[in-house]
């Protein structure tokens, strides 16, 4: 029997038109409302998923990016995923809700008292997924900030807003009916914060969390040296974006346990997994013939390609020429180096390869079974994350896709009887909130 892995669903499109693009939006889901996202949340909590993760762009992009974004709604419109996960609790028991969060969009104060409200009404299963994004920083009237000084905004923000939910010590909170003594005022935390980037005074007002319950678990992505720093000393789950071979998966993980130690953490605390867009198909026939049909892609399906890629770089691809190297200094200083190594890939040179060279490695699919992709069968799944688990002591894996009935069920009707037949797969939760599921294995 194989050991258990834990499971979570990248909510990619963010909360927007899930479908869009594909016959899935005639089904007719209003993406506005919440029902399409209580259904989907709900059967993600019934296949032993630990965790749902909200991606969100508070910005439409630049003026040169705008048609490209909204007019096949790769990056927008899109509504506030803090405000769809109260719905999101209200439909599931145990699922974990993992809103994105801008760490220069909400001020410490605020946020605090915001995450601390949802995690008392979701019983523990509250968590953030923070994002240092700095080209949104003009809708808030802040300054554009370097890729490093960003994420030295967001250790500061994250700093205080730990702060703020402890300013309640212990022996605070006193709940005593019979005296009429609610709390000891006089065991608050009224500090005084002057940092570099946010000036606030404590105490928070906003009751302590339960005895045992923790913080909110905290999600980073970001594949930089300091994006991986980051997640060492701050993050509970390290959203993972790496070539999925053992050895690089246990270098990749082997560089946020030494991160972790650096700062006196234990590594066993902090989960990565790894982001992953599998296409199941029914059959070895239909592998043959999608990965067939991907390996001379037209010019149309090369600017499809890049226009995907095109949103999460802000930078416009498709209007590079197709037959020159992209080149340095295409892209901001502030996009991740992961999602650019992701274009990319693994044997890719940004500065040689032309920009056809790339989006035809995107575009061209791979077999699960020999590990050239994955474009694979149920069973060829178990058999990728089971081996990875194995070999390379994996923790799991984040699944992205639309938050649509459609695409679910597509991936995980026959997936997810296979992983639990091996042993891969929760069957069961044991309660106790996010954090709780992440330690249950």
């Amino acid at each position: 029997m194989s050991r258990l892995q834990h499971f979570g669903w990248f909510f990619g499109r963010g909360f927007g038109p899930q479908g869009w693009g594909r016959p899935d939006y005639r089904w007719n889901y209003a993406w506005q409302r919440p029902d399409v996202y209580q259904q989907s949340a709900r059967e993600l909590e019934q296949a032993g998923f630990d965790l749902l993760i909200a991606e969100d762009a508070l910005s439409l992009g630049s003026p040169q990016t705008l048609g490209l974004r909204v007019d096949s709604a790769y990056g927008g419109p899109k509504h506030d995923p803090l405000l769809l996960a109260p719905y999101l609790f209200a439909a599931t028991t145990h699922l974990g809700i993992t809103p994105t969060v801008n760490a220069g969009a909400y001020p410490p104060y605020l946020a605090a008292r915001q995450f601390a409200t949802l995690q008392h009404l979701s019983s523990n299963r509250f968590g953030i997924n923070v994002v240092t994004d700095v080209k949104s920083a003009r809708h808030f009237g802040l300054p554009e900030l370097s890729h490093d000084a960003a994420y030295d905004r967001a250790e500061e923000w994250l700093g205080v807003i730990r702060r703020l939910w402890h300013s309640w010590g212990e022996g605070t909170y006193l709940h005593d009916v019979e005296s009429g003594r609610f709390a000891d005022a006089s065991q608050l935390d009224a500090f005084e914060h002057r940092g570099e980037y946010f000036d606030l005074d404590g105490p928070l007002n906003a009751l302590p969390f339960d005895d045992g319950s923790g913080d909110p678990v905290v999600v980073s992505p970001g594949g930089s040296d300091r994006g991986l720093a980051f997640a060492g000393r701050q993050s509970d789950v390290q959203l993972a974006l790496a070539p999925l071979d053992p050895a690089r998966v246990r270098a990749y993980r082997e560089k946020i346990h030494q991160e972790a130690l650096g700062q006196g953490r234990d590594p066993r605390d902090i989960s990565v997994l790894f982001v992953i867009k599998p296409e199941i198909v029914s059959s070895d026939d239909e592998v043959d013939r999608v990965v067939r049909a991907s390996e001379h892609p037209t010019d149309d399906v090369l600017i499809a390609v890049l226009a995907a890629q095109s949103s999460d770089l802000e930078t416009d691809l498709t209007v590079l020429d197709l037959d020159r190297p992209i080149g340095p200094g295409v892209f901001a200083q502030h996009v991740s180096q992961g999602t650019i190594n992701n274009l990319v890939g693994a044997a890719g040179d940004i500065e040689t390869d032309t920009l056809r060279q790339i989006a035809t490695r995107k575009a061209r699919k791979g077999r699960l079974a020999d590990g050239s992709g994955l474009v694979g069968t149920a069973s060829q799944f178990a058999d990728f994350v089971e081996g990875l688990g194995e070999s390379a002591d994996n923790d799991g894996f984040i699944i992205n896709g639309d938050l649509h009935p459609v695409t679910l069920h597509r991936m995980l009707d026959e997936t997810v009887p296979e992983l639990r037949r091996r042993g891969i797969l929760r069957t069961s939760f044991g309660g106790g909130g996010l954090r709780a599921n992440l330690r249950d294995f």
